[in-house]
């Protein structure tokens, strides 16, 4: 599904530059919810927006669905973002002047469907996460809990073959969050959708099959279902893959 190759990202910033990512190799598969846990600047962002064909790498492959984003053009993975990654964000990123359903239909209309089809599919969207009713009301007559229910239906109104998830309950008190971390545990597909989860808090990243925990820029060690496993070497040559 999605996958790093020996990545590594650098960022110039005037005369000097960062190396956000040091040879990274990971391996997401359909139907996974993996989170990512890591200290500020650790490169759990830069890891995040590779995966989602936000960004390409400096060095080494990023591949989604086995095509190498490097290899794309622009408008290409602009393309891929809207039709086959959904992204739900920290701050929901609604649009204030529409309604939920239309903020849910954005994608769609984007892409080119028509008004009453992209209605009729931003209403399915959104009774899958439970919000029908609140359809016709606009961002600032909702909860927060609720807006962000609104993005993660927009994230799945396309049937993406992933979700990208960065801080999905930074901004909701804990009862909420729990709410949400379970709507989007629903999510995964086997051998279909993937949940990708960047967050700082342990509580939301024990919903993930997996936890990666970065630091420095490489991948420090791996969990799955809560219980550790041995750490990941230090050297740049590093692999993490699932076991076949």
């Amino acid at each position: 599904m999605m996958e790093l190759v020996e990545v590594t990202k650098v960022y110039s910033r005037g005369h000097s530059s960062v190396q956000a990512l040091r040879g990274v190799s990971l391996c997401i598969d359909g139907g996974e919810f993996v989170s990512i846990m890591g200290p500020s600047g650790s490169g759990k962002s830069t890891l995040m927006h590779l995966l989602g064909a936000l960004d390409t790498p400096t060095t080494g492959q990023a591949l989604f669905q086995g095509r190498d984003l490097h290899r794309m053009s622009d408008r290409e993975r602009s393309l891929l973002r809207r039709t086959r990654i959904g992204f739900v964000f920290q701050f929901f990123n609604l649009l204030a002047t529409l309604k939920a359903v239309e903020n849910v239909a954005l994608p769609l209309l984007l892409g080119g469907e028509s008004a009453g089809k992209a209605r009729q599919r931003s209403l399915a969207a959104l009774e899958r996460v439970g919000l029908s009713h609140r359809a016709d009301h606009f961002p600032d007559e909702m909860s927060g809990g609720e807006m962000q229910r609104v993005a993660v239906a927009r994230a799945l109104v396309t049937e993406p073959a992933a979700v990208i998830c960065d801080e999905p309950t930074g901004n909701l008190d804990s009862a909420t969050s729990k709410e949400i971390l379970s709507l989007l545990r629903d999510l995964p597909e086997k051998g279909k959708r993937a949940v990708v989860m960047v967050t700082h808090d342990p509580t939301a990243a024990a919903f993930g099959d997996r936890l990666i925990h970065i630091r420095d820029g490489l991948i420090e060690k791996e969990e799955e279902n809560g219980a550790p496993v041995i750490p990941v070497p230090p050297p740049s040559r590093l692999r993490v893959f699932p076991e076949a």
